[in-house]
């Protein structure tokens, strides 16, 4: 069998489920700001680009395999944690808690209209060697 590192390539895609496709596809384009490069509507599903990772918003009620939320936040990259997440506050999105220093990265956590956990994420400090 091949080592993973030759098997797996990279990460595509990462799917969000939503209950009202078009109220998701909003919040993506317009309250983040994230380019849209996929609506198809009457597919039941929305993409937008990160740099790294499309984000892939379903309707995943209307695709026959159930709405469910992630468990676990996805971190998006922002210059600076403070100055985006003042932005955001701005265009409606509540805030869980303050912002979170681990001491070498900032972080604030937030959800999408469905319930998705995200946060903004700046590392500011190099990565620890390797243990």
């Amino acid at each position: 069998m091949p080592e993973t590192s030759e098997l797996i390539e990279r990460v595509d895609f990462v799917g969000l489920s939503t209950k009202d496709l078009p109220k998701a596809v909003d919040f993506y384009e317009n309250t983040l700001g994230l380019p849209r490069s996929v609506y198809l509507e009457e597919r039941n599903y929305a993409e937008f680009e990160t740099g790294n990772v499309t984000l892939s918003l379903i309707d995943a009620d209307k695709m026959g395999i159930g709405h469910s939320v992630r468990g676990q936040h996805i971190a998006l990259h922002v210059a600076d944690v403070q100055a985006a997440r003042k932005q955001l506050e701005e265009r409606g999105v509540v805030f869980e808690g303050d912002i979170f220093d681990t001491s070498v990265c900032h972080m604030a956590f937030f959800k999408d209209p469905d319930g998705n956990p995200l946060m903004l994420h700046h590392r500011y400090a190099p990565r620890p060697p390797r243990s």
